[in-house]
């Protein structure tokens, strides 16, 4: 069974956004992996120092085929940092992995379908 990573902005920690709304959305997205016999888990992190530490624990977990880096990591321009942060840690530590970019917490399976 293929394997995916999704790696995105824990909704909670984000001020403004109504974190319950978006986290059931994204679990909802991560259910559907299974109705393509993909075996997935999702990471979410703060913006914060904890941010790399989080995501390194999470792509050494396992190997993975794909990781997914989410919209909320690599849209927002002020973000750049983190999300050349994030790259060069998929590159590291998980490097025979597959790179795939969703368009919105709603189609991750079709973005990691693309590199299965």
């Amino acid at each position: 069974m293929p394997s995916v990573l999704i790696l995105g902005v824990d909704p909670h920690t984000v001020p403004g956004m109504d974190g319950d709304v978006i986290r059931a959305a994204l679990d909802q997205e991560l259910a559907r992996f299974c109705d393509h016999a993909i075996d997935a888990s999702m990471t979410l992190v703060a913006l914060d120092e904890s941010a790399a530490s989080t995501m390194t624990a999470a792509l050494s977990e396992r190997v993975w085929d794909v990781i997914v880096i989410g919209g909320g990591i690599r849209k927002p321009e002020p973000l750049l940092p983190l999300f050349e942060q994030v790259v060069n840690l998929v590159r590291r530590h998980a490097p025979k992995a597959a790179i795939a970019f969703n368009t919105s917490g709603g189609d991750s399976v079709e973005a990691a379908k693309r590199w299965l």
